[in-house]
């Protein structure tokens, strides 16, 4: 996956988002300081940075023009002004405190396709999904998938080791205006389960949804 620098002075914060874009597959570093976040993006190979703009040292707005990595900002400055301010200085995309933790992996994986190229396969176990043809192999041998089938699956590897509503499954497959039974999600799982022979992997998570769990 990608190389990406994390820079953001509350750790916790830090510390979060680095969490979980690890767990999606990306390789990430943390700074603290906007200096020292310049000289590494400088200084190291990276396929993103995500900055906050107000940083010790330099301020996000003052690192962005001097280096050609990608950029997103995650920032509590949320006027319209601040968010012209940070597109126009070439910024890839602009999150605003407070902001959903899947929100920030479905940006960082547009900007990365953007930037970087679609990814047009991902391969686990026996498994091998093609998302430039959509098909799917299991041994070797093509399973053939219903069109929403091959969506979740998509969804969850991209979203590999968290956990997922079936609420936010309906919203990243059958899109918002879905007005069908969670269930639906339920019977979808259960045929990839069949079809992949993923029990083990795609695990029930109580009272929530599910995860597609790849080391």
């Amino acid at each position: 996956m990608a190389r990406i620098l994390i820079a953001e002075d509350e750790r916790a914060i830090n510390d979060l988002i680095k969490f979980n874009l690890e767990l999606v597959g990306h390789k990430c570093s943390q700074t603290f300081d906007g200096s020292d976040a310049l000289e590494r993006a400088l200084g190291e190979k990276f396929d993103l940075l995500i900055l906050d703009v107000m940083l010790p040292g330099l301020s996000g707005f003052e690192i962005i023009g001097k280096t050609d990595t990608p950029v997103i900002f995650v920032t509590a400055r949320a006027s319209v002004d601040d968010r012209l301010r940070g597109l126009k200085l070439g910024a890839d995309d602009y999150i605003v405190k407070p902001f959903e933790i899947l929100e920030l992996v479905e940006r960082v994986k547009a900007v990365l396709r953007r930037t970087k190229g679609e990814v047009t396969f991902f391969e686990f176990d026996d498994i091998r999904v093609e998302f430039d043809t959509r098909r799917v192999f299991r041994g070797g041998e093509e399973v053939i998938l219903k069109p929403k089938e091959f969506e979740l699956l998509a969804a969850l590897i991209t979203n590999r080791n968290l956990a997922l509503s079936r609420e936010k499954l309906i919203e990243l497959v059958w899109d918002f205006d879905y007005d069908g039974d969670t269930r639906t999600v339920d019977v979808h799982i259960q045929k990839l389960r069949q079809k992949l022979g993923i029990a083990e992997k795609l695990k029930t998570v109580y009272k929530t949804g599910y995860r597609l769990e790849i080391k």
